[in-house]
């Protein structure tokens, strides 16, 4: 299928905030919206919200047809340039068999989230063409402190076509800053982890590893032939669960098809360690000969990369230990 670019936004552009997993009910339990309206204000740009973004059930989020009636809408709104999830979940993948692929289609625009909305965004890739964008939610951008780095790769991704090489950050967090603003506890970084030398180019497939494999036998799920693979998890997944989850997926048809690999930095209660992932990649058989890279910035800690799933991506793991990671065509 042919792959299709969403338009780059540009001040004056109106981005809809959806609910496609968790209720915006419940995130604005630890209410941030100031600083989020005054970021987006700072960017030029106008936000507006789906009709069902704060209705919540017993899960924290609402019936599905409220939620495919709210995409459908963002989608097919000519005055919506761009379409922000609230936040991600557990559910996003009750919404697969009921959406319009032909819309999505026919009204490209940019879609953007992570987590659980990796469902929908690599869904979208298999069955309509367009380029999603594994990135932060609405509700990220009421992280007041320590946010800069994610924002400066989300408007390189999205307002830019320039090809945006990736750099390991400095610093990085892993604390629930939600519930305190003033309390925030930035770790050093020991930089990206060269695994497996090796130089690929390919089609970006990713996101959330766990939600990825919700796909597998399905008819949303994007071939991995030709692929980079871009993957991260949360706490939830300790090395064995990430291990096993990995296997799945590389065991796959069409995972001999793989280019290469990077996986995003794991948040401390995974207890994940760079000998525990070698360990884990080393016994991956379709990884042989392919080039992987370690604790890269994209996942559940901060800060993190806007990623074009479906776009190109370059990458390079030298064997004198140095990478690159640049993002071609988003």
């Amino acid at each position: 299928m042919e792959l299709i670019f969403p338009p780059k936004l540009k001040r004056g552009d109106v981005v809809r905030v959806v609910a496609p997993a968790m209720s915006r009910a419940m995130v604005t339990e630890h209410d941030h919206t100031a600083v989020i309206d005054a970021r987006f204000a700072e960017l030029g740009l106008t936000l507006s919200y789906g009709r069902h973004v704060d209705e919540r059930d017993a899960f924290d989020s609402s019936a599905i047809a409220s939620r495919v009636a709210d995409l459908h809408e963002a989608f097919a709104d000519p005055s919506v340039a761009a379409i922000l999830t609230v936040i991600g979940g557990f559910n996003g993948n009750e919404l697969l068999p009921y959406l319009d692929w032909e819309l999505i289609r026919a009204n490209p625009k940019i879609f953007c989230g992570y987590s659980d909305i990796t469902a929908l965004q690599n869904a979208i890739l298999a069955r309509s063409g367009l380029v999603t964008y594994s990135g932060p939610h609405w509700s990220s951008f009421g992280m007041r402190d320590h946010f800069e780095r994610t924002l400066r790769w989300f408007t390189d991704v999205t307002f830019g076509a320039e090809p945006v090489e990736l750099a390991a950050a400095e610093v990085w967090t892993d604390d629930l800053w939600f519930l305190d603003q003033d309390k925030r506890e930035p770790n050093d970084n020991d930089g990206w982890w060269p695994l497996r030398p090796g130089s690929a180019r390919g089609r970006i497939v990713g996101g959330n590893l766990a939600t990825l494999g919700l796909l597998r036998g399905t008819a949303f799920m994007p071939s991995l032939d030709g692929a980079i693979l871009l993957l991260e998890d949360d706490y939830e997944s300790h090395p064995a669960t990430f291990s096993r989850n990995l296997t799945s997926l590389l065991q796959l048809p069409d995972a001999a098809g793989v280019r290469g690999l990077a996986i995003g930095r794991f948040q401390k209660a995974t207890g994940m360690t760079r000998d525990l992932l070698d360990h884990i990649v080393g016994v991956q058989p379709s990884l042989a000969g392919v080039p992987v890279l370690g604790n890269i910035d994209i996942g559940h800690t901060n800060p993190f990369a806007t990623i074009p799933i479906g776009g190109q991506a370059e990458l390079t793991v030298a064997g004198d230990g140095r990478a690159r990671l640049t993002l071609h065509r988003h």
